[in-house]
């Protein structure tokens, strides 16, 4: 069973005139803008717009430098004798999905299928389910407001970017610091099968060059060998991981409970009878809440400036660079208590999880914002062919935001 929401061709214009009366058609509506990251999510940041502003309420956008990608930023006022704005509940999702090159999908990846009790689509779990039902939630929220009976503030956050750097969420939060709007709670609504994850790794993705100097491979001794200097980098690199998982500060909770260094990707050379000039390489760190980048860069920059050295003793234009070119910090546990048991009351399931993939949760703690990640669909069908989500993970996600939103209204 295919859902389209529009008859149009072009399945970025959508229709104003009505929006989905549920969750089901709400996410079929959003999985129809192909949100991938490196194109613009601005006709599905518009289309939420209009729907918020049909519902009286005052949308901020945030963009990024070439202006054609947006955050947005809405709020649902508490009554009057509530905090009208300031504090408040934010649920937030990112819209951007990754790419489907190369994946062999048995439907049209950017129109919702229904087979049998999935709905599949790109985004499906990764994680338009949780914002479909939280656009779900909005009109309740807004009758329950003007009666006067939202007793806090409920804030949708709406990124771009998450998935190549989380790079939307920061400008969210330096737009509600300069408002001074300062939430209570953050619930990122990402993948976890409704369980409640309290906490998650950080991750640093680097990218490592080591420039030489060329020579013809019988005059070794004219030239400075980058692949040779890079391999002793890597092997150091790969020392100091195997020093990380015999650490004592590990956290069992994590399915890998210490931090992880992992190289990724080299390339070098041109050809066998020359010595390499270039060579490169890539790693990633994902590091528990309480370590920091600090605790791998200042010993491999020590080992970077030991090689550095030696190779400008035989030429001084030799050397390495360490580029970060991707930071996304660990969410922490440590001020969300409060949050956790709400969550733990609502749902009747008191377990925590910690997780190896970061989200911007981390970014949200890192504001002052405690935080947990809890929404719709498994993480072991993200980014894969054929995404998608279980119907009753979508039902579970509009009971679990129904509770939260009756628990905004309690005296």
């Amino acid at each position: 069973m295919a859902i389209n929401d529009s008859n149009d061709n072009d399945r970025q214009t959508m229709s104003h005139a009505s929006y989905p009366a549920n969750s089901i058609d709400w996410l079929s509506r959003l999985i129809g803008f192909d949100t991938v990251s490196r194109y613009s999510n601005l006709a599905l940041i518009e289309d939420v717009r209009a729907y918020c502003e049909q519902l009286n309420l005052m949308v901020n956008l945030t963009f990024n430098e070439a202006k054609n990608k947006a955050n947005l930023f809405v709020t649902v006022p508490a009554g009057e004798d509530g905090d009208k704005v300031n504090h408040g509940l934010v649920l937030s999702g990112h819209t951007d999905v990754v790419p489907v090159d190369g994946q062999d999908w048995a439907s049209e990846p950017f129109d919702a299928t229904i087979r049998g009790d999935r709905l599949y689509g790109r985004g499906a779990c990764d994680m338009k389910g949780f914002i479909a039902c939280a656009l779900n939630l909005l009109p309740q929220a807004v009758q329950l407001s003007n009666k006067g009976q939202l007793r806090r503030p409920l804030h949708l956050a709406l990124s771009f970017d998450e998935e190549v750097g989380c790079l939307g969420a920061p400008l969210i939060l330096a737009d509600l610091k300069a408002r001074g709007i300062t939430p209570d709670y953050c619930i990122v609504g990402e993948p976890t099968n409704m369980a409640m994850v309290v906490a998650h790794k950080g991750i640093a993705v680097y990218r490592c060059r080591v420039h030489g100097k060329s020579a013809h491979s019988s005059l070794t001794a004219q030239g400075v060998n980058a692949i040779s200097y890079a391999s002793r980098l890597v092997g150091y690199v790969d020392t100091l991981a195997e020093t990380l998982s015999t650490r004592d500060d590990g956290d069992a909770l994590f399915d890998v409970p210490y931090s992880t260094i992992s190289i990724g990707t080299i390339k070098g050379g041109t050809a066998t009878n020359i010595v390499p000039n270039l060579c490169e390489f890539t790693f990633d760190y994902r590091n528990l809440p309480h370590m920091t980048q600090d605790d791998i860069l200042v010993p491999i920059q020590a080992k970077v400036d030991e090689l550095t050295q030696q190779m400008q003793a035989r030429a001084p234009e030799t050397g390495i660079e360490l580029l970060r070119e991707v930071s996304v910090p660990a969410m922490t546990d440590k001020d969300s208590a409060e949050l956790q048991a709400l969550v733990a009351a609502l749902t009747q399931d008191h377990e925590r999880h910690k997780v190896a993939y970061a989200t911007e949760g981390g970014q949200f703690t890192n504001g002052g914002i405690p935080t947990i990640i809890c929404g719709p669909g498994s993480i072991e069908q993200a980014h894969k062919a054929d995404e998608y989500v279980e119907l009753s993970e979508i039902a579970r996600c509009d009971e679990f935001l129904q509770k939260l939103l009756d628990s905004c209204t309690a005296q």
